[in-house]
């Protein structure tokens, strides 16, 4: 009984052994920063945030000349002085609103290619998990030690950039 026991657990494992297929590892910060698809994301979006970018320092300049104006103004009628704290609030409200607006611009943007980027790496991971019968793709900063040939990152950084 016991050396069928035995027979049984072997075989158990031996089955075990011969059904997994591996384990692959990806360091997803090379990934990241390889991918053609974000650089050309963060171009595109440095070109459309660049006239709000270029505005929020004008009006930055706008409201220290003025700040400094006022400070300065010991020779400013009372009139004058008002006149210049409407402007001075009038210039920061704009301020405050463009930079509102592009904060909302820059998150959303970030979520939809965040959102992009991530469903590339999983249909990528998936493919590569397939074509290399593997049981599991890891990020490599999730594996504590592993063997350097199971590493899949140089494939998946050529499968995610080819991805139009």
């Amino acid at each position: 009984m016991k050396k069928l026991l035995t027979a049984l657990t072997l075989t158990a494992l031996t089955s075990t052994v011969a059904n997994a297929a591996g384990y692959g590892v990806v360091d997803l910060e090379r990934v990241v920063e390889n991918s053609t698809y974000l650089k050309q994301q963060n171009s595109s979006f440095q070109q459309k945030i660049q006239p709000q970018s270029t505005k929020l320092d004008q009006l930055s300049k706008e409201l220290q000349d003025l700040q400094q104006r006022l400070q300065a103004g010991d020779k400013l009628s009372a009139a004058d002085k008002q006149k210049m704290v409407t402007q001075y609030q009038t210039k920061m409200n704009e301020f405050n609103t463009l930079q509102q607006t592009m904060q909302s611009s820059v998150q959303s943007s970030i979520q939809q290619v965040r959102t992009v980027f991530d469903g590339r790496v999983k249909q990528v991971a998936e493919q590569l998990r397939k074509e290399n019968q593997l049981d599991v793709v890891l990020n490599k900063n999730s594996a504590l030690a592993y063997d350097a040939k199971y590493d899949l990152t140089d494939k998946m950084i050529q499968k995610v950039n080819a991805i139009k």
